[in-house]
């Protein structure tokens, strides 16, 4: 922070101390991309967005599954209109972690709903926008005698159906289950597994059958967990030089951090959209 020559920062830190150290460098007028999730304290994850955009600084979030060919594929067609209307999403995190990295998720408000289910809600409100309702459904197993929440869930309702998340840290093979489905009435797009590397499979209304599988398969063995966060730092690079904008907004993230929150269990009006 003595340095003076400094354009940009990557804040990588105690996901509890991300805040404090990116509002120490927007302070020094420094761009910034910043891992998830935005910590606990809304209000001073909403002081340092203001700070970012008084002092029109580039400011971009660590959610890799933005990047994902696969993510980007399932997202232009709902852009395009070739899902329909979403009725229902899936949305796994899990892994399995061992004791320690289980007690080292204890202050995590929401535990790892916090830590890894956040990329997840990232995506689904990126596809389906605010819900109407948030059911957190966060548990602990005690498997080892640990006490985090290791076994975490919830509900996002929307009007005409639901997603589910799940960000479980106790699951044999959680892993090779990370994935995302999202469901419309045009079309279903499964993307699983999520990485290394990621395979979608995707079936329309018109090669639907009711007893029968009916999905094309599609798997970009090119991309795997080595580069999956090259693309995210290209595109920070090219924000800092002027060559592109970021295509999400700081309204987005503060919206988006609101209902991380609400799934982990923090009283919030998540529903209330603000401008930052």
């Amino acid at each position: 922070f003595a340095m003076t020559d400094i354009d940009a920062a990557l804040v990588e830190a105690y996901e509890l101390d991300l805040v404090k150290y990116a509002q120490k460098c927007a302070d020094k007028g420094w761009h910034i991309h910043m891992d998830k999730a935005a910590d606990t304290d809304i209000q001073a994850f909403k002081k340092l967005l203001q700070t970012v955009k008084q002092k029109n600084l580039v400011f971009q979030m660590g959610y890799m599954f933005r990047y994902n060919p696969m993510v980007k594929r399932a997202l232009a067609m709902q852009q395009s209109g070739e899902l329909g209307d979403i009725v229902h999403i899936d949305a796994f995190m899990n892994t399995r972690f061992g004791q320690e990295k289980r007690e080292w998720l204890t202050p995590f408000l929401g535990g790892d709903m916090l830590y890894l289910g956040c990329h997840m809600i990232d995506l689904v409100h990126l596809f389906w926008g605010v819900p109407e309702r948030i059911i957190p459904l966060n548990k602990c197993t005690g498997i080892d005698g640990v006490y985090a929440t290791d076994n975490a869930s919830a509900v996002f309702e929307y009007k005409k159906g639901v997603a589910f998340v799940r960000a479980s840290a106790v699951e044999i093979n959680g892993y090779g289950r990370r994935q995302f489905v999202v469901c419309g009435e045009k079309a279903t797009v499964e993307i699983n597994p999520m990485e290394g590397p990621p395979r979608v499979r995707v079936c329309t209304l018109e090669n639907s059958s009711t007893y029968k599988e009916c999905a094309e398969e599609t798997r970009m063995l090119g991309f795997t967990n080595n580069n999956r966060y090259e693309e995210m730092m290209q595109d920070f690079a090219a924000y800092v030089y002027g060559e592109k904008k970021n295509p999400f907004t700081l309204n987005y993230e503060y919206q988006l951090q609101k209902l991380i929150l609400a799934a982990c269990g923090q009283d919030i009006d998540y529903k209330k959209v603000e401008e930052i």
